[in-house]
C-alpha cells in the first residue's frame, strides 16, 4: 500500500509542476501528498470499520460534545506542536528556534522531503488540529463517554491557561 500512495505522490509532484510551487524553499508536494494520503486512508479505514460492524455513526453530535471537543483540539494541538513537555516528540522532525511564552516554544521542520513534512505537521497547531479533531469524532462515535472524558480534561487544561494568562496580564497591569 505505501508503494502506491509513494507512487501517486510522485505523480501529484510530476503533474502539479513541484519544482515551480515553491517560493524561496523546498515544499515537498510529494510528502505533503502522501501525508494526505495516509490521513485518507485512516478516516476511509475507520469509516469502513464502522460499517463492517453494523455499528451506526451518531446522527449528530451534542453542542455541549462539540464545544469540549473544540476547546480540546485547541488545547492538544498546542501540546503536541508548542509544549516545551513533548519537544520529544517533534525533535526528530523538528529545530527549536526560540520560545513565545509560558511553556511554549518555536519549532520549524527540518529534512526534506516526507521527513520534513511530518516536521511541518507536528510544529503548526493549524495544520494537526484536523487530524486531532479527526482523531476526537472518531471517538465520539465510538467510545462517547471515554471521548467525554478525554476532552472534559483537556478542555478544562484550557480553561486553566487562559485564566493564567489573563492573572498575567492584571499582574502586569497592576505593576505598570
Amino acid at each position: 500500500m505505501s508503494g502506491a500512495m509513494d507512487q501517486a505522490a510522485e505523480t501529484v509532484g510530476r503533474a502539479t509542476g513541484a519544482d515551480e510551487y515553491s517560493e524561496g524553499g523546498e515544499v515537498s508536494l510529494r510528502g505533503l501528498a502522501t501525508l494526505a494520503g495516509v490521513y485518507a486512508t485512516g478516516v476511509g479505514l475507520f469509516a469502513w470499520r464502522m460499517r463492517a460492524s453494523g455499528r451506526q455513526l451518531p446522527e449528530r453530535i451534542p453542542p455541549l460534545d462539540l464545544l469540549l471537543m473544540g476547546v480540546a483540539t485547541y488545547r492538544s494541538s498546542r501540546l503536541i506542536t508548542k509544549d516545551k513537555v513533548t519537544s520529544f516528540l517533534r525533535a526528530p522532525f523538528t529545530r527549536r528556534t526560540g520560545t513565545i511564552g509560558g511553556a511554549e516554544v518555536m519549532d520549524v521542520p527540518r529534512g526534506h522531503g516526507l521527513h520534513k513534512s511530518v516536521g511541518e505537521l507536528l510544529a503548526c497547531p493549524f495544520c494537526i488540529a484536523m487530524w486531532i479533531a479527526s482523531g476526537l469524532t472518531m471517538g465520539h462515535a465510538t467510545a462517547p463517554r471515554a471521548t467525554r472524558l478525554v476532552t472534559s480534561c483537556l478542555s478544562a487544561v484550557a480553561v486553566s491557561d487562559w485564566l493564567q494568562y489573563a492573572w498575567s496580564l492584571t499582574q502586569q497591569k497592576a505593576e505598570g
